[in-house]
């Protein structure tokens, strides 16, 4: 006989046990979906402030090894600035508990994914540090499970 006793037993439901227990319980998870509304307020909070930046002054060259970029600021600070809205509100409902949040959380972390992947040639350790991060948050806010409320 288990430890835990028999109502571990089944493979689910349907064999007549309660399956395993939730993954998403843990603290790690807990935790992790607190890092993330903490990190998607200051990323958010930072990206708001890049996108004023960037409106205030549109032209910049910009010098990549041997290549030279120019870049229309104001575009891109207006992406800047909507991104980073989105992404304060979704960090401030992560932290409230708000289902809706987390998986637009998932979406800006998802991008985040996709942006450090083109952003990996120019600076290769702190793209993986961030899409590890990514990787995390993630993780967190897909298993994670709130408490139900009591009844």
């Amino acid at each position: 006989m288990p430890l835990w006793g028999d109502q571990w037993s089944g493979a689910g439901p349907a064999a007549g046990g309660m399956g395993p227990p939730p993954s998403g319980s843990s603290g790690w998870a807990a935790g992790g979906v607190t890092f993330a509304g903490v990190l998607l307020l200051v990323n958010g909070g930072l990206n708001i402030h890049q996108g004023i930046s960037a409106i205030a002054k549109d032209d910049v060259y910009a010098r990549v090894n041997d290549y030279v970029y120019r870049i229309n600021l104001t575009g891109w600070g207006w992406i800047l600035l909507i991104l980073g809205a989105v992404a304060v509100v979704t960090g401030w409902g992560i932290l409230k508990d708000a289902g809706w949040a987390r998986i637009t959380g998932i979406v800006l972390a998802s991008l985040s994914m996709l942006f450090q992947f083109m952003f990996l040639p120019y600076a290769p350790i702190w793209s993986v540090i961030l899409l590890a991060i990514d990787v995390f948050v993630i993780w967190a806010l897909a298993t994670y499970r709130p408490a139900a409320p009591p009844r």
